[in-house]
């Protein structure tokens, strides 16, 4: 289905072109047809240059995504960065072990996101939590991710639904997001395939080392991988059409590695492409 919600691109998804042409790629990506973009670092650029080369692009600077532990290291410079830049949304994207809902700090984290919650509000900024799929181990009877966002109040963090990480952890993506209606400003586009047997070790995908090498399948069919949106597993309309009854603001298109033979540009272009067919 085709929908209204503006589409932007996480530019991790294209993180190797951003470094080595920075203006050349953001020129791409509005050439593809998306209307935003969302930051995974600034690669050296001034916030005030970034600002003023995407108003002379045509391109939304919807949100960032930035460690805790470096925002909480900085929270002033690095709210004010994406201040700036005009940003909407400032993104957790990933917790460490021990901040994570069974590790040991993570009482610690929730009380973090509230400081930076509130600190993101003065600057005209809104949190967001950016999910995989280790939230959903249980405590209790609640998952650890609905469990954080009761101990943080809306008002201070809202929510920016992986929908790949949330089918993984076994939940229906769509259903997901209308369970935080209201509070999912922002949904990540997300498409991935799954062989018959789940891999135990799949961060490596994203970069994160999570222990011994596991041998993979030299097959493509046959092995955990991230596909443009639209040439996965992903029921991408009942998604859309969910997002849209929540209450989302903006559809963010992310693919962490690329797939089917194609190069990281290659594969954003097709997810826009199909979201625009």
């Amino acid at each position: 289905m085709k929908t209204n919600l503006p589409i932007a691109v996480q530019l991790y998804s294209v993180r190797d072109a951003m470094a080595a042409d920075f203006e050349g790629t953001l020129r791409k990506i509005k050439e593809f047809g998306y209307d935003g973009v969302e930051f995974a670092g600034l690669f050296g650029n001034d916030p005030k240059d970034v600002k003023k080369l995407l108003a002379e692009i045509g391109l939304e600077p919807v949100s960032a995504h930035v460690a805790y532990v470096e925002m909480m290291a900085d929270i002033e410079g690095v709210m004010s960065a994406y201040e700036t830049i005009g940003c909407k949304y400032i993104v957790i994207p990933y917790m460490t072990e021990e901040y994570r809902p069974d590790g040991e700090k993570f009482d610690e984290a929730c009380e973090g996101m509230k400081v930076l919650g509130k600190a993101a509000k003065e600057h005209g900024l809104t949190l967001l939590y950016h999910n995989h799929d280790f939230e959903f181990v249980k405590l209790g009877d609640e998952y650890g991710i609905d469990v954080m966002y009761n101990r943080v109040p809306a008002c201070l963090l809202q929510t920016e639904l992986d929908t790949c990480w949330v089918n993984v952890a076994g939940e229906n993506p769509a259903d997901f997001v209308l369970k935080y209606s209201g509070r999912a400003p922002v949904v990540h586009l997300k498409d991935f395939h799954m062989p018959a047997v789940k891999p135990e070790k799949m961060y490596a995908l994203i970069g994160i080392d999570d222990g011994a090498a596991e041998e993979q399948p030299q097959s493509e069919e046959d092995k955990f991988g991230f596909r443009p949106v639209g040439y996965g597993m992903q029921d991408v309309p009942a998604i859309i059409a969910a997002s849209e009854k929540a209450g989302a603001k903006w559809l963010v298109v992310e693919q962490d590695e690329p797939s089917m033979g194609k190069c990281p540009l290659e594969c954003v272009k097709m997810s826009i492409e199909y979201l625009h067919a």
